[in-house]
């Protein structure tokens, strides 16, 4: 039976007699302040834990109490149709007004703050071990899952360049699925690796060269990425307009593509060690080539260094340009 069908089993003599016991008055306040272990309404009421169990059965029984089980603690807690009875209701306010007067109410707050007794030990303990502050945590996907819950339309992103995959560490949590895509197998043998290191199952490998007028077919299908993301790659093509040209068709109607690239710089040393075939871009260069491919609502911002990680282009100054199909384009 449910709680509404319990108290209306019950006569109301019997619901007197049951609430006739100044501990369960106090028992039912308590309860109704707080969810409580039978421990901690023992150790407020003063009062055994066995002595506890047996106020707490037949209230229970009555339909007054829920009980449900966390590991081996039992809680209890007042049921919220029982408040609704005009005779549980006299009863709570007589039994709140009794626990004020023996300060078991007020000692609630510090009962149920020792709970955190022993977390708070852990950590604050010196000898415990912790892990390298250097090192990106093993548990980033949880955290970038969460914030991906905040994005409206996440089904599925490209990362065009993939290259190792390390785009992949943070795309592959967010998005349902991902298409990863790269022009050298060797890359994309190292990218294999790491998205079968993560166990990331929603990750499709495509070797094809980049903007070359084609659309992967899963993306095609799909009716256009939500996201494409170009990251350090634009200035390794040859012709970064065409690129961008390309790519602007894969992007779905409500969707954005993403470059990261480096602001114009004079590093010929880069072409060299990188293989740059171009030295950064100007902020309203990467303006121009998304509006030359179709896109609008463009924005560039800045990356601060702390995000640009320790590799050999750490020195450059990097940027983010984001950009929308324009609605002009889709008439």
């Amino acid at each position: 039976m449910d709680v509404a069908t319990e108290l209306a089993s019950l006569s109301r003599w019997e619901l007197f007699r049951l609430l006739g016991e100044a501990s369960r008055l106090r028992l039912l306040a308590l309860a109704a302040e707080e969810e409580l272990a039978i421990g901690e309404l023992a150790e407020l009421l003063r009062e055994s834990q066995p002595n506890v169990s047996r106020h707490v059965k037949p209230l229970r029984q009555a339909g007054l109490l829920t009980m449900r089980k966390e590991g081996t603690r039992v809680l209890v807690r007042v049921a919220t149709a029982a408040r609704e009875d005009a005779v549980v209701a006299e009863a709570l306010r007589e039994g709140r007004a009794l626990a004020i007067e023996d300060g078991s109410l007020g000692r609630i707050r510090a009962i149920v703050r020792e709970r955190e007794h022993h977390a708070r030990a852990f950590f604050d303990a010196d000898g415990r071990e912790v892990t390298d502050p250097t090192l990106a945590p093993s548990e980033l996907g949880a955290y970038l899952r969460a914030l991906g819950a905040l994005l409206p339309h996440r089904g599925l992103a490209v990362d065009v360049g993939t290259g190792d995959g390390r785009l992949l560490e943070a795309l592959a949590p967010v998005f349902d699925r991902v298409v990863a895509i790269d022009r050298s197998a060797t890359q994309l043998a190292l990218a294999q690796r790491r998205v079968e290191h993560r166990r990331f199952t929603n990750v499709e490998l495509v070797n094809s060269e980049l903007g070359d007028g084609t659309t992967p077919t899963s993306v095609r299908d799909a009716g256009g990425a939500d996201a494409v993301f170009v990251s350090r790659v634009l200035h390794h093509v040859a012709s970064p307009a065409a690129a961008l040209k390309s790519l602007a068709t894969w992007v779905a109607p409500h969707g954005a593509l993403v470059v990261v690239d480096y602001v114009a710089h004079d590093d010929e040393a880069m072409r060299e060690r990188v293989a740059d075939v171009w030295l950064g871009f100007e902020p309203s260069e990467l303006m121009r080539l998304a509006k030359d491919a179709g896109l609008a609502d463009s924005s560039v911002q800045s990356l601060p260094v702390a995000f640009r990680g320790d590799g050999p282009d750490s020195h450059l100054d990097w940027q983010i340009l984001v950009a929308r199909r324009s609605t002009r384009a889709r008439r």
